[in-house]
């Protein structure tokens, strides 16, 4: 893991082109938010939050297996983001 600011960032790009890719859905489907999709976006926004705060967090006593946590469990609830996309 390059930094702290890489890893913040990659959560940004990566749960917001998950977001992006809810609204080009409903954009290219039903023209509207569906109760799916906005479940979906929010998913994704709680997700964020989650992974922000654990990125900030003082208290860690390995911070080098800290940070590679966060990054599978960006990785995981990424991919099951994007499944639950596909199936829409």
């Amino acid at each position: 893991m390059a930094n702290i600011k890489n890893l913040k960032k990659d959560i940004n790009y990566v749960l917001g082109d998950i977001i992006e890719a809810v609204y080009i859905w409903e954009l290219t489907t039903t023209g509207k938010p569906t109760t799916e999709s906005e479940s979906l976006i929010d998913e994704a926004i709680g997700t964020f939050d989650a992974l922000i705060t654990k990125v900030n967090a003082k208290n860690v006593e390995n911070k080098k297996t800290h940070f590679k946590q966060i990054n599978t469990e960006l990785e995981a609830a990424a991919n099951q983001l994007v499944a639950k996309i596909n199936n829409l």
